[in-house]
């Protein structure tokens, strides 16, 4: 094969660099609402790759909330890891079951589903539950009649037209009729059926607390027991976490201290909490003490039994004063972890970092960050996607 002579080489390459040019001037500026251009961060080492800028417009900032923090220099408090899982809070939590044996009649609530206190859940066929409510109806008939007679007897005294035994012969005897209906109606309160209310052989199941349906075990048709549970329902508005503590690091951990949970599932979310109580009594078969750290679930994320870490703190921050911005600051974008920096003309400057040691709600950055930059710590999301919208743009 010959080789192009040197002529030949130099025309093509300014024909090809007029085309590129060409190609440019074509191209209208500002097209979109946000440019992702690549830039250098000039004023600090090289990063391994190439940053980049992203430009947002004023609103698109606003309604992303895109918030920013200083990156400073301060101590960092020691922290404790303890594994655990997520629980409901005993007080919030209830089992649905039927207080007497018989078979269910209707079942109204499912799995998931919100209910009140006192919603009717299950209506049970209890065939001697109609006994008991007739007894207590003949035996509040009885007592109004013994009443009226007592009444009636008490005047006639008043005008020496009766004796005074037969008087009060009148009034034991409404006083334990009444007494029995009392008792009748105490029975059925018991049974949950009520003293008035219902069909006479229908029993209502009804929800004991407000809350979350986690789980049902009722199909119509079914027999129940008074030992069998037909659901449970819980408050899932706070939650508890439970980590185990070891020995060697009881000493360390306080009622009261500061915590901070993540959790398999949302390895990007933190949630905040403290210890609210150190249990009394080591597991014998791990060597552990249960922790409980109480935790707020207002987007309904937590859910029971969703396994994770929470940090402690030991105590107040100690130590040489570290590099450190707010842990929402970091977040992954290609499998590296970055923070985005805002610069004074607007623009946000994607910076891989390599996170150190943590604490409560901050994170030492060993490289990729100087002291006084603004980091991005709210709405970095919104930056990451119009990065990654970039990166398909360029694929395509």
């Amino acid at each position: 094969m010959r080789t192009a002579s040197l002529p030949t080489a130099v025309a093509v390459a300014m024909l090809a660099a007029a085309c590129h040019r060409g190609g440019e001037a074509e191209r209208k500026p500002d097209e979109v609402a946000v440019a992702v251009i690549a830039s250098g961060h000039v004023d600090e080492p090289a990063h391994p790759s190439l940053p980049r800028l992203v430009r947002l417009p004023a609103d698109v900032v606003q309604n992303a909330g895109i918030k920013t923090a200083k990156v400073i220099r301060q101590a960092l408090a020691s922290t404790l890891s303890l594994p655990g899982e997520v629980v409901s809070d005993p007080d919030r939590s209830a089992r649905i079951s039927s207080p007497v044996a018989g078979r269910l009649e209707t079942v109204t609530f499912r799995e998931g589903g919100r209910v009140n206190r006192g919603d009717v859940l299950a209506l049970v066929r209890v065939p001697e539950l109609g006994n008991v409510r007739s007894a207590f109806t003949a035996a509040t008939a009885r007592a109004k009649a013994a009443r009226s007679n007592a009444a009636r007897l008490e005047a006639l005294l008043a005008d020496r037209l009766t004796s005074e035994q037969a008087y009060r012969d009148a009034v034991a005897q409404a006083d334990a009729l009444e007494a029995e209906a009392r008792s009748l109606g105490e029975q059925l309160t018991g049974l949950g059926a009520g003293s008035t209310s219902g069909s006479a052989f229908l029993l209502a199941l009804r929800a004991p607390t407000a809350g979350t349906v986690l789980s049902r075990d009722a199909i119509v048709g079914q027999p129940v027991t008074p030992d069998r549970t037909l659901g449970s329902i819980a408050d899932l508005s706070s939650v508890w976490f439970l980590g185990r503590i070891f020995e060697k690091d009881l000493a360390e951990l306080r009622v009261g201290a500061p915590s901070e949970v993540e959790l398999n599932a949302f390895p990007d979310r933190h949630f905040s909490g403290q210890v609210e109580y150190i249990g009394q009594q080591i597991d014998p078969a791990v060597r552990t003490l249960t922790a409980r750290i109480g935790l707020t679930n207002p987007d309904g994320l937590l859910r029971i039994g969703l396994f994770g870490t929470a940090r402690v703190s030991k105590g107040p921050p100690n130590g040489e004063p570290r590099l450190v911005v707010p842990r929402t600051a970091l977040i992954e974008v290609a499998g590296k972890m970055v923070v985005f920096v805002r610069h004074a003309d607007g623009d946000y400057e994607q910076h891989d970092v390599v996170p150190g040691e943590a604490s409560i709600g901050m994170v030492e950055i060993v490289s990729g960050l100087r002291e006084g930059e603004d980091v991005v710590v709210e709405g970095a999301f919104t930056l990451k996607s119009a990065v990654l919208r970039s990166t398909l743009g360029e694929e395509e």
